[in-house]
């Protein structure tokens, strides 16, 4: 756009954003006035229950719905013999990439089982109780067959894969000749690290109500991150028009990636609700919500270094191994972070996979970042105390004044004020250097840090903003609010850009029928829709200039467009603020009860190649054009006490400083930086999930033994942020914090603990027999 702002150079009056203003959809979740997907009474509304695969592999011999189908109130069970057939499934190439979902298989389209808990059926009936019944009481029988669990069996074939994370990462990449480089390094170190399975666990898990309000027309009250990508899936599987599927999502009880995608459940309880003509209702249970919204892998990481002898990084080469599931080459893109995070001149990745029975792996809260940080970041911590070093200034020695990975400067960087500012609220400089010397009683006391860094993804969307001539307006995009705050922060955006109180804006989001946005994903949504706002609200003033220009009433009759700004609502000459108006009078003169604008927001390379001094213009908006790397930068710092007769670790202290560009509101935004720590130190402390190795069966598949951090858990938390202004990611200049809050968390634990106790523990979670059974290094 011509009259797109480097940095929010015109915004009207900033005066909210940043503030740390209450949410103001809090008083809706308090009360129980906020509706979630699963909590909209439709007339006619039925119930659907999958009734679930006891096998990991094999076939379905049979199915006996007879006496299912006598119990009371069920209208329909569908199973792969009678389930109404799709225009397109992602079972087929094609049909993956008309529907862009991550899953590559949907279920009940043949009688083959791929993984344990693979819905068989899905039971229709008038009450949940009686579908509930009702599947209990299907019998199946299996053709079973020996499954393969994990990429560790034995019987697992691996490979390596040319595309990894839905094709966005190369299987291969190198840098320069790192192994020569390390052939001639005076230090070598090799280190394996080891990560569990992790599950979201949402409070809400994935609910769908699906209702047809005519026989080619769909609306979906969906539990997902994102409305639009949804509703392309659902109009590709069905072979609608994409106008005839409205995606509803007004509140999200959590997401983590889980809802990122459209997934086999929705697509069935759709499906149900055409085959019974009524709206369909389904919830997926706890244990279901472990083999239906995707997981993080379990997988390897093998990273080794060659280091001078003054600790200047030569040589990185990293290796990972993990599991896939039958029809995906999904993985975490584990080698981003560590070919860009220090100035090394050589670097080189290899991925390897093993296709096992189970659910395919997803996006899992700072998908690659979170377990590639793990990996580099202790592996910094072992040299720095192979060579004396303290961990800060060994990261300092290996500071990256450019990206490494592609050469481009840094659109902005604050990571050394991070690192300054951590060990000072830390209280860094008290610590003793040599590892388990300090003791608070019998406990053993332990400091650890780590780097923080995530990427400014590329992403677009739009907004409109309809400003009324009483003094309020309503904001729309189609975004959706994981419960991070996303109807306060832009609320406050719209304020401020249109001159006004917050409690005189009203923010819509959530809905197909709404001004496109992106998913809440990837730490996009905060940039992308806060740009879109803005850039409405600057075509609201636009339009309304005109008006006044042409007004002979009007102070500012006759004035070049060009000279004219806006202020606390008003619109005045930029040389002379006493020549102008408020807005409300010149409305009301032009008879105008409203007016509306239209924005695009851009995030990432595509704002910074759209801008007007390229002369390629804004339709050039790959990442690859960029001419700067887009990251934000953190550092975490965490003081654990360990039990040296027991093993347990219990984290005591623990301080964040992160520079994420403009921060839209103080209070949620550190509230997410908590949340995102907490993700991290559960993945360091407790987090995993059991997969049978015989069964590739879930043996904890429940919030009692999936264990999760509690209040008592985490100590209070110290949380800033540096101020940092970036020209050029986005109109707002904001990065998104969504997911940098727990890249480095669990390796600042591990390095704690290793602190306290001399012991490297390189398998999450760390687990007291692990910390007992691990030789001091």
């Amino acid at each position: 756009m011509e009259n797109e702002p480097a940095f929010f150079e015109t915004s009207p009056t900033p005066g909210v954003v940043g503030k740390p203003l209450n949410r103001v959809d809090g008083r809706d979740k308090v009360m129980g006035k906020a509706k979630y997907s699963a909590e909209y009474p439709l007339p006619g509304l039925v119930y659907g229950v999958l009734k679930t695969s006891a096998i990991a592999k094999g076939r379905v011999q049979s199915i006996d719905t007879s006496l299912a189908m006598k119990e009371p109130g069920v209208l329909q069970i569908l199973t792969h013999l009678n389930l109404p057939k799709l225009a397109k499934t992602p079972n087929d190439p094609e049909g993956k990439k008309a529907i862009g979902a991550p899953m590559g298989f949907l279920p009940l389209t043949s009688d083959v089982i791929h993984y344990a808990g693979q819905p068989v059926a899905l039971v229709v009936a008038d009450t949940f109780e009686r579908a509930t019944q009702a599947a209990a009481l299907i019998r199946v029988n299996y053709a079973a067959e020996a499954p393969i669990a994990a990429y560790t069996d034995k019987r697992a074939q691996l490979f390596n894969p040319e595309k990894i994370q839905d094709g966005k990462q190369d299987g291969y990449t190198r840098r320069g000749d790192a192994r020569a480089a390390l052939a001639n390094a005076p230090i070598k170190m090799t280190a394996v690290y080891t990560h569990a399975i992790n599950h979201h666990n949402p409070m809400e898990p994935g609910a769908t109500t699906a209702i047809w309000e005519a026989p080619d027309r769909l609306t979906v009250y969906e539990s997902t991150q994102g409305v639009t990508r949804t509703q392309k899936a659902l109009a590709a599987y069905l072979g609608l028009p994409q106008d005839q599927v409205r995606v509803i999502t007004k509140y999200l009880g959590g997401g983590f990636g889980c809802k990122g995608s459209c997934w086999p459940h929705t697509v069935l309880t759709v499906q149900a609700a055409k085959a019974v003509g009524r709206p369909v209702k389904l919830v997926l249970s706890r244990p279901q919500q472990f083999t239906s919204m995707g997981h993080r892998e379990d997988q390897t990481q093998t990273l080794t270094l060659g280091a001078s002898k003054e600790g200047k990084l030569l040589a990185l080469i990293h290796e990972k191994t993990s599991t896939t599931s039958p029809w995906d080459n999904y993985a975490e893109a584990n080698s981003k972070i560590i070919n860009l995070l220090y100035d090394c001149p050589t670097f080189e990745s290899h991925y390897e996979l093993g296709r096992a029975n189970v659910m395919t792996s997803t996006f899992t809260r700072a998908p690659g970042e979170a377990p590639g940080s793990f990996a580099i970041e202790c592996s910094m911590d072992d040299l720095a105390y192979q060579l004396g070093l303290d961990p800060i200034e060994i990261r300092l020695r290996n500071y990256a004044e450019k990206d490494p990975s592609t050469g481009q400067p840094w659109s902005s960087k604050s990571l050394r004020q991070c690192y300054a500012r951590g060990a000072e609220l830390f209280g860094w400089s008290k610590r003793n250097p040599k590892a388990g010397a300090t003791r608070n009683g019998r406990l053993l006391v332990g400091y650890g840090m780590a780097t923080a860094s995530y990427p400014v993804h590329n992403s677009q969307g739009t907004a409109r903003v309809r400003l009324y001539a009483d003094g309020h307006a309503v904001v729309q995009a189609g975004a959706t609010d994981l419960g991070t705050g996303t109807y306060t922060v832009m609320t406050q955006v719209a304020a401020d850009s249109l001159g006004l109180a917050p409690d005189k804006i009203r923010f819509e989001l959530g809905d197909t029928k709404l001004p496109t946005a992106p998913n809440s994903g990837g730490s996009v949504a905060a940039g992308t829709v806060s740009s879109s706002v803005y850039m409405a609200a600057q075509d609201v003033w636009e339009r309304l200039t005109k008006v006044a220009i042409k007004d002979p009433k009007s102070p500012l009759f006759q004035a070049k467009a060009e000279d004219v700004t806006t202020e606390n609502g008003r619109l005045q000459l930029k040389k002379d603020a006493a020549k102008g108006e408020n807005f409300m009078a010149l409305m009301k003169r032009a008879g105008l009860d409203d007016i509306e604008g239209t924005g695009q927001g851009k995030y990432g390379a595509g704002y910074e190649t759209g801008r007007p001094s390229n002369p390629a213009g804004p339709q050039n908006n790959t990442e690859s054009e960029a001419k700067h790397s887009m990251h934000s930068f953190g550092a975490h710092f965490c003081e654990v006490q360990v039990d040296p007769d027991l093993g347990t670790v219990r984290v005591t202290r623990w301080v964040s400083v992160h520079g994420a560009g403009r921060i839209l509101n103080a209070k949620t935004a550190r509230s997410q930086i908590i949340g995102g720590s907490i993700f991290g130190i559960g993945a360091a402390l407790m987090e995993a999930t059991a997969r049978d190795p015989h069964y590739a069966r879930y043996t904890n598949a429940d919030l009692g033994d999936y264990h999760i951090p509690v209040n008592a858990d985490i100590p209070d938390m110290t949380v800033e942020f540096i101020d940092e202004h970036d020209p050029y990611i986005n109109a707002m200049g904001v990065k998104g914090i969504g997911e940098i809050s727990m890249v480095g968390v669990s390796a600042a634990v591990a390095n704690a603990v290793f602190h306290a106790t001399g012991k490297r523990v390189r398998d999450l979670p760390i687990t007291p027999e692990k910390v007992l059974g691990t030789k001091s290094v």
